[in-house]
């Protein structure tokens, strides 16, 4: 088994608006609260979870950076609204040659066009789109199980 997996997970733009932001699409859980269960999922299975939610890019880029030097194994990421506009996080994470998954809690194909396409789905290790918060607990588990059969 993989000792000491270090998980980074990002979260974008809008995302600290969670619970009260588009509860129809984005539901009535809040940021905090979700972090708090993905790090006691993480507990348990012996993983390090980081976490970052910012509004802005070039904090998200810098944070991505800095990946290499925090020995971070993976990364999850739900882009917001950058996913469909920022070829600089893009660049960054290609730069960092860590494996990710982009998670989306609403289905992104079946929204407005615009949000169809995705400047990370291409380079990433799996897309999860349109589960709710669930997207990111099943993020979590498919890298537990895919760094215990890395050893």
């Amino acid at each position: 088994m993989k000792k000491n997996i270090k998980i980074l997970l990002i979260n974008g733009p809008n995302l600290n608006l969670l619970g009260t932001r588009e509860t129809k699409i984005y539901g009535n859980e809040n940021l905090f609260n979700l972090i708090s269960g993905l790090k006691k999922r993480s507990k348990q299975l012996n993983i390090s979870l980081n976490h970052i939610q910012s509004n802005a890019e070039h904090i998200l880029i810098e944070k991505i950076h800095a990946c290499k030097n925090d020995k971070i194994n993976y990364i999850i990421i739900n882009p917001g609204a950058f996913t469909h506009t920022s070829i600089a996080i893009r660049d960054a994470l290609i730069a960092i040659d860590i494996p990710f998954i982009e998670v989306h809690i609403s289905n992104i194909y079946g929204r407005e066009n615009f949000r169809s396409h995705s400047w990370l789905s291409d380079i990433s290790k799996g897309v999860i789109t349109g589960l709710g918060l669930d997207g990111y607990y099943w993020a979590l588990e498919t890298i537990y199980k895919r760094c215990l059969k890395v050893d």
